[in-house]
């Protein structure tokens, strides 16, 4: 095994044996909202795309070919 990899597996390896147990609860609207949050961020995902559409289309064209014109 790599020598800087030893500490960080001992290190994960402690973390989880040493867990507590916790009593949470999650109500019905914290996966309404955790969707929610995946949705809103797709969407400005997209919204930013669509603003920057002919900067992203042009890192994937072929530039200096004969046939084009552009």
């Amino acid at each position: 095994m790599k020598k800087g990899l030893s500490l960080p597996l001992l290190v994960l390896l402690g973390w989880l044996l040493l867990e507590a147990p916790v009593d949470a609860y999650l109500d019905p609207g914290s996966g309404s909202m955790l969707l929610q949050i995946l949705l809103g961020g797709f969407a400005a995902i997209g919204v930013v795309a669509k603003l920057y559409w002919h900067r992203v289309a042009s890192l994937f064209r072929r530039k200096g070919l004969d046939g084009d014109s552009r």
